[in-house]
């Protein structure tokens, strides 16, 4: 489903990415790990076209996306891929549901119909009683699973998730190590997670551990 071929990616005279390549099939749940300046967050970000590499190919259900304009790569993060970020990234000024239903209107969705699936993943996070309050109103935990339904809304092909329990406290985190496993096999949902919390990374599926800009173990 995803194929990433000889990733390469330098930041001045600082080298991220040296050759990185690797597969990841529909339905899998992976975490990348490894210390700070691994290239983790670097990879993740090229993965999900929020970044170019400065050689090498992504692929992602056949389709190049390093091939595609940016009008088109955008189109194509929209449809296909799902973000989730360690500080939820929740716009102050909307609702929990509003936040939830913005892709689907940026993806020009019926408002009605992205409203009903907002609903029904706000449903799915047991927090159907938080619809109608505003970042600011909510638990660190409760935003971090109104970004995980935010990411959901357009159904992706995969979700990408950076440090997701990096900003929460134990019982939160396991809360989000419960959800993700959830989305997996109930959902079917394609998973890759960076992570330095440990306890998430060894209930997925398979750890790649990154050291100075490789995979050292996959």
């Amino acid at each position: 489903m995803i194929i990433a071929n000889n990733i390469t990616k330098s930041f001045g005279q600082f080298t991220a990415l040296r050759g990185v390549s690797l597969s990841i099939e529909k339905g899998e749940f992976v975490s990348i790990i490894g210390a700070s300046g691994a290239g983790k967050t670097t990879l993740l970000q090229i993965l999900g076209t929020l970044d170019k590499p400065d050689m090498g190919e992504v692929t992602i259900n056949g389709t190049n996306v390093f091939e595609l304009s940016d009008d088109e790569q955008a189109a194509f993060r929209n449809k296909h891929i799902g973000f989730v970020f360690q500080f939820h990234q929740l716009l102050p000024e909307f609702t929990a549901l509003e936040n939830i239903m913005i892709p689907a209107l940026i993806a020009k969705r019926e408002k009605a119909e992205a409203e009903r699936e907002a609903k029904e993943l706000l449903a799915f996070m047991n927090l159907s009683e938080r619809a109608d309050h505003k970042p600011s109103e909510l638990s660190g935990g409760e935003k971090q699973r109104v970004a995980v339904a935010r990411a959901l809304i357009n159904k992706p092909d995969v979700l990408l998730a950076d440090e997701p329990t990096g900003s929460l406290d134990s019982k939160n985190k396991q809360d989000i190590h419960r959800l993700f496993c959830q989305l997996q096999q109930e959902m079917g949902q394609t998973l890759v997670v960076v992570t330095h919390d440990m306890e998430m990374a060894s209930g997925s599926g398979r750890i790649i551990n990154m050291q100075d800009g490789r995979i050292i173990e996959n």
